[in-house]
């Protein structure tokens, strides 16, 4: 909230938190802000504090109903007025300059649905996303949806955005400028020998499997600070990288994925793995067979673990300010 400091104080700050999704965790974002907030006009000896709007959005399937439920518990402890926003931030959801804060956590950097979109369906055959088996145009292909959509959602968040406003997002990044060669892709790269492996049974059709491609791209911090300069909206204040090993995420679970005490490393990361991405494979290949496919592929990340125990994800965390 350092930014703030240098504008004038507003009477009503709006604080719009994206992809909010439901469950114990979905405050804890917008809690910070309002605290920051309150923290700044201490500093500043401000002798009263604006009303804080938050807006809370995700897709419409999200459990906005039972999200609304905790919201006068929440309030008690941290007053302010909140509302819901249905809808993708790949498009906008927001009046114009009307968003004074905006965090957005564990960004979904690809808009095109599971099953269609980039690459074109059928040429990246034995996968689900780029793998060092994938032809040289599957990257091209996958970059190309990056920038696409990545400048789509800064435009919106440009419109919405008042001058000086502030975002702060994070994504699954990668290191390297091969993606075949890091963690999540790896990851990928074996939940696709589970499909191929029940195909060569039968259980799947391996068509089903060539015309599957999934909405998913890890950047380099190189290609997140290109894309925001070309857009030309924002002024980046801090961009960064960190590693996140998945062994630390039994503490931090979400709600749905039920981690047991004793889990292993490739469990908790396959649970992971399957909230975030069930509602994908279910859409394309069917529910009956969900439950064999994240067996096996529980199987094959035991083995991966064993080989890497530290083989967790890479994520960027920028924060920016509009600046036009």
């Amino acid at each position: 909230m350092e930014a703030f400091k240098n504008t004038s104080s507003p009477k009503v700050m709006t604080i719009a938190d994206l992809g909010c999704s439901s469950g114990p965790n979905t405050l804890v974002a917008v809690s910070d802000a309002i605290d920051a907030v309150e923290s700044v006009c201490k500093e500043l000896n401000q002798k009263s504090l604006p009303e804080i709007h938050i807006m809370l959005n995700d897709l419409p399937s999200n459990d906005f109903n039972g999200l609304i439920g905790s919201f006068e518990d929440f309030k008690r402890s941290h007053p302010c007025f909140i509302s819901v926003a249905p809808g993708s931030f790949y498009g906008r959801l927001f009046p114009t300059q009307t968003i004074h804060f905006c965090p957005l956590f564990h960004m979904p950097p690809l808009a095109f649905s599971g099953s269609s979109g980039a690459p074109k369906t059928g040429l990246n055959k034995g996968n689900v996303s780029i793998s060092k088996t994938s032809p040289p145009f599957v990257l091209e292909a996958y970059t190309k949806q990056f920038e696409r959509d990545f400048s789509q959602f800064l435009k919106c968040r440009a419109e919405e955005l008042i001058h000086d406003g502030c975002m702060v997002f994070t994504l699954v990044a990668r290191k390297d400028e091969d993606p075949s060669v890091e963690g999540i892709y790896l990851h990928w790269e074996l939940l696709a020998q589970a499909l191929m492996d029940m195909a060569s049974q039968g259980i799947v059709e391996t068509e089903k499997i060539d015309s599957f491609n999934l909405p998913f791209y890890a950047p380099t911090s190189k290609e997140v600070k290109n894309a925001i300069k070309r857009e030309g909206s924002f002024a980046i204040k801090s961009i960064r990288m960190f590693d996140v090993g998945w062994g630390e995420a039994r503490d931090h679970a979400c709600e749905h994925c039920k981690v047991e005490e004793n889990a292993t490393t490739a469990q908790i990361t396959v649970k992971s793995m399957r909230a975030g991405s069930e509602s994908l494979f279910v859409s394309h290949f069917g529910a009956e067979i969900m439950d064999e496919l994240f067996e096996r592929y529980s199987s094959l990340m035991e083995g991966y673990f064993s080989m890497y125990p530290d083989g967790g994800l890479t994520n960027i965390c920028a924060f920016v300010q509009k600046i036009k």
